[in-house]
């Protein structure tokens, strides 16, 4: 008989995460940014091109390197100073020799005026520059304030919360209509998601009243000690599936329950939670041989308390359920990292693949097998751990274990 091949090893978590925040965000070419050089870069070249016209005007006007505007023909007895000027003021001068001297010193005045007109001028656009940009970054802001007030709203709807309007008002332009359309579908959204969760919990609310009927009639009959063996093991397998229907209906009802806003919040110590779900199952890990460790230090976050419970619940079940046979461990911590409150359960269990890392977070999905039953769960834990925390505003991180088992990871804002 041929032996089983090893499960392949999974390979390596990229350490890049498409949700982690953008490095210098202030160099982002933002619309506002953009708008802002298009304005400055649109004033600049009309004001050099309006330099460059006065300065070609002026230079005309004043009629540079042209023949002088008169010419001494006879200068005796005169006597020239000047401060601009000292060359005329020898007196050895020939008369052609003063009359050329006048001449560059006047055309050393029209350079001299044309280089004052440019630099005074270069100044005075480069003031005109700063303003512009400034004034054309208060004005791009002015007008691409509706864009922030819908990508606000957008970031309040992807954190769960579809009741959420824009209700933009001011001119019916192209801005308007944008947020007008997506207001439109925001209630279409929120319409559906109500429907659905409204049945789903009138559904499970429906199947409790029958299951726990059954359950209480398998148990009495149970309970009848002249009953025959046979029936008593079928008794004993309809329980047990009664069991399991009640669990589904109830991680049916919490799922519905966790999708929807959290209104009642209040200071909840994650240590004492991940504690809690410790104690719970310690019995469970014992008999499987598993033991759990971790130093758990005070994360207090602002949440519902039976929410982030049933977090811990879940995640610390999936790891002593889904480990190895003997000498297993499952490692509970909390921390508070970075401005946020962070619960990492981590176990030793069978290698998971990465690529299958994300469909456990499916409901009903189990690793390697799909809406199949088990033993273990209905499917729904880690489904329920994902939607409590992102109704909490946080998040939940999965990565693969080096030899076997998972790193679970939450995040939720103190």
């Amino acid at each position: 008989m041929a032996a089983t091949p090893a499960p392949p090893t999974a390979p390596p978590k990229p350490t890049w995460d498409p949700r982690s925040p953008t490095p210098m965000p202030w160099l982002r070419p933002t619309i506002r940014i953009r708008l802002t050089l298009l304005y400055g870069g649109m004033f600049l070249i009309a004001g050099i091109l309006l330099l460059s016209i006065i300065y070609l005007l002026a230079a005309q006007a004043l009629r540079t390197g042209s023949q002088p505007l008169f010419k001494i023909v006879d200068f005796d007895g005169l006597k020239v100073s000047s401060n601009d000027c000292p060359g005329i003021a020898d007196g050895n001068l020939s008369l052609t020799e003063f009359n050329n001297a006048i001449s560059e010193c006047i055309d050393d005045q029209r350079q001299v005026a044309l280089d004052n007109l440019l630099s005074r001028s270069l100044l005075a656009l480069l003031g005109l520059a700063v303003i512009a940009f400034a004034f054309g970054y208060a004005m791009a802001g002015r007008v691409l304030s509706p864009l922030g007030r819908i990508t606000r709203t957008a970031r309040a709807v992807a954190g769960s919360d579809l009741s959420r309007r824009i209700e933009l008002d001011g001119p019916d332009d192209e801005l308007k209509e944008l947020a007008d359309t997506f207001d439109d579908m925001l209630e279409r959204l929120q319409r559906a998601f109500t429907a659905q969760q409204r049945f789903v919990g009138n559904a499970s609310h429906e199947l409790r009243t029958p299951l726990a009927i059954n359950r209480t009639l398998l148990e009495v009959h149970l309970s009848d000690p002249d009953a025959p063996v046979e029936l008593q093991q079928l008794g004993k397998t309809l329980l047990a599936t009664n069991e399991r229907s009640e669990q589904l209906v109830e991680g049916l009802l919490l799922l519905a329950r966790s999708d929807n806003q959290i209104v009642e919040r209040g200071p909840v110590d994650l240590a004492e939670v991940a504690g809690q779900a410790i104690d719970q199952v310690a019995s469970e890990a014992e008999s499987r041989h598993v033991t759990i460790r971790g130093t758990r230090r005070p994360a207090v976050v602002k949440g519902n308390g039976v929410l982030l419970e049933r977090i811990a619940l879940n995640l610390v079940q999936n790891a002593v359920r889904y480990n190895v046979p003997e000498d297993g461990w499952v490692e509970v911590t909390t921390d508070v990292q970075h401005g946020q409150a962070v619960l990492v359960v981590s176990n030793t269990g069978p290698v998971v693949p990465a690529y299958e890392v994300e469909n456990l977070f499916e409901p009903f999905r189990r690793l390697r097998t799909e809406r199949t039953g088990s033993d273990k769960g209905v499917g729904l834990g880690l489904s329920i751990v994902r939607s409590v925390a992102r109704a909490h505003g946080g998040h939940i991180y999965a990565q693969p274990r080096e030899g076997g088992g998972l790193v679970m990871r939450v995040t939720l804002p103190i």
